[in-house]
């Protein structure tokens, strides 16, 4: 951890459901290139060609890399918090262009990922249903998911005194 920094914190879709219902989908190209390749059945009633099947099995591995990839890193430290949603965004709050910081407990249907205009404004989250609720003095909001909430309170207490 950078010296300069007073909180990090990294977070990953680590969810049981999510990667059962991805490891699901992936079952189903897995199954249909068995059934259709090895053992030369035809998959469904109107079934792919091999090269279609090969091309949405690839595609799914895809789509479940991209999640494993997925990170949302938050930095703060008495400047400025930054967050880093790997690969998507890159952001930076400058503190004293914000004008409210608070956590907020939030609505699972506020989703995952990256949100734009929501009631919330643009939302970063990756698991959970706390985060860091920013109001800019522009008018902008922001909301940054967190699973140590706790610690960003006590930050945002300690950097108002």
């Amino acid at each position: 951890m950078d010296p300069t920094n007073i909180f990090e914190e990294e977070q990953r879709f680590t969810q049981l459901w999510l990667w059962l219902i991805m490891g699901g989908l992936l079952l189903i190209p897995i199954y249909g290139i068995i059934q259709q390749i090895v053992f030369e059945q035809p998959f469904g009633d109107q079934p792919m060609s091999d090269l279609g099947l090969i091309i949405f099995f690839i595609g799914m591995l895809a789509i479940c890399y991209f999640l494993w990839m997925l990170k949302l890193r938050t930095t703060i430290t008495k400047d400025e918090i930054r967050i880093h949603f790997l690969p998507l965004a890159k952001k930076r709050f400058l503190w004293k262009d914000v004008e409210q910081a608070q956590i907020v407990k939030y609505s699972p249907l506020i989703g995952y990922g990256l949100r734009i205009w929501t009631p919330h404004g643009t939302v970063y989250n990756v698991k959970g249903n706390r985060g860091l609720f920013l109001i800019l003095k522009n008018g902008k909001k922001y909301m940054i998911g967190t699973q140590r909430h706790r610690e960003v309170e006590d930050i945002i207490q300690g950097l108002n005194k």
